[in-house]
């Protein structure tokens, strides 16, 4: 890629994130100019890039990222700061969560009211959602804002390494990940699971659920399959170059 940033550091990183910003957009699962996504780019986790402040997903492009120190509050006070909410969310996730290499937070539709649900379980009634049994974290502690505070609880919730799904009750939806390109088919798989099971919900009809042998034999499956999401992204930014866009200048 001939990007006009392509001397910055972590280039590849920043072109997959530019990538999974611009179809987050194009499947309406952004919020205005909230909501982030980040990439760790230290041992520790604690350096990651991440999303300037207040740019709308559909325009973000490799050269825009911006890179936070977790454990340094001076970055909130420089020109190039982060969101405050981006701060104490994703900080919290990178210091805490080691196998969090990425993270991606925002408020897709099905995934929220999913979250906004007295019950946010969600039965394996098809391949998608069988795709995540047992394998969701589920926060009934909404405390406000994604503060300091608020990021750290998040994150002690991240007990078990085999949950990499955090429906944040009253809030939106967190997913984790090793690589951009896993937690982005993560996040895209999980939403068209709550589509699934909101939608079947409308009907008024009694769910097929499935029994819990073939549910976790699924997830299993599903888990060992190669490299979708290494394509998926692949095929997303053949997309995106095919059109012309700009997300890898």
């Amino acid at each position: 890629m001939t990007g006009t940033g392509a001397n910055l550091d972590h280039w590849q990183e920043r072109v997959d994130l530019a990538a999974a910003f611009r179809w987050t957009a194009r499947l309406n699962m952004h919020e205005a100019v909230a909501n982030h996504f980040s990439l760790a780019i230290n041992e520790s986790g604690t350096r990651f890039l991440m999303n300037p402040n207040q740019m709308h997903f559909s325009r973000i492009k490799a050269s825009d990222m911006i890179v936070v120190d977790a454990d340094d509050p001076e970055t909130l006070a420089g020109s190039n700061a982060p969101d405050i909410t981006a701060w104490g969310l994703h900080g919290g996730i990178h210091r805490h969560v080691p196998h969090a290499r990425c993270a991606m937070h925002c408020h897709s539709i099905f995934a929220t009211v999913l979250a906004s649900l007295a019950d946010s379980r969600q039965p394996p009634i098809d391949q998608n959602c069988a795709t995540f049994f047992n394998r969701v974290v589920i926060d009934e502690g909404y405390g406000g804002l994604a503060l300091e505070d608020e990021g750290a609880r998040c994150a002690a919730l991240f007990t078990d390494p085999a949950k990499k799904v955090m429906v944040m009750g009253n809030h939106g939806v967190l997913v984790i990940g090793a690589t951009v390109a896993e937690t982005f088919n993560r996040l895209y798989y999980f939403e068209r699971a709550a589509e699934t099971y909101i939608r079947a919900l409308q009907t008024g009809q009694p769910l097929r659920i499935l029994p819990d042998e073939v549910a976790e034999k699924t997830a299993r499956e599903l888990e060992d399959y190669p490299e979708q999401d290494a394509r998926h992204l692949a095929e997303l930014k053949a997309i995106l170059t095919a059109e012309g866009s700009d997300f890898d200048q």
